[in-house]
């Protein structure tokens, strides 16, 4: 069965960090590139940052570039996010998604549960 668990969100000050965790089981993580998509109330669904299968390349959102940093480590079917500098307006639920190639597309196939992230004092 493929699944992928994020994990590591919760409450954090405006300026902290946080680090999230992506899990991949059921497939072969080092086949695909992964994404970071998140949701706010009321908001669309917006990509966040992407790695390539061998992490040759990752993008990132204008919004985010300079304060998220993205990784994986596919000998432990690890994907990161490491997020800093945290706003209010990073605030959402963040989805680690698995994609169609194994370069950066867009194509997304399958989605974890999501985690929340919320910035607030």
């Amino acid at each position: 069965q493929v699944q992928l668990v994020e994990s590591g969100g919760g409450l954090v000050q405006p300026g902290g960090s946080l680090r999230l965790s992506c899990k991949g089981s059921g497939f072969t993580l080092d086949y695909y590139a992964i994404g970071w998509f998140r949701q706010a109330p009321g908001k669309e669904r917006e990509g966040v940052s992407c790695i390539s299968s061998r992490s040759i390349s990752t993008y990132y959102t204008d919004s985010v570039k300079g304060r998220f940093t993205m990784s994986r480590d596919n000998a432990k079917n690890m994907v990161y996010l490491q997020m800093t500098s945290l706003k209010p307006e990073d605030t959402a639920v963040y989805y680690c998604v698995r994609e169609a190639l194994k370069d950066c597309s867009g194509y997304t196939v399958e989605w974890g549960q999501g985690t929340q992230v919320t910035v607030s004092s």
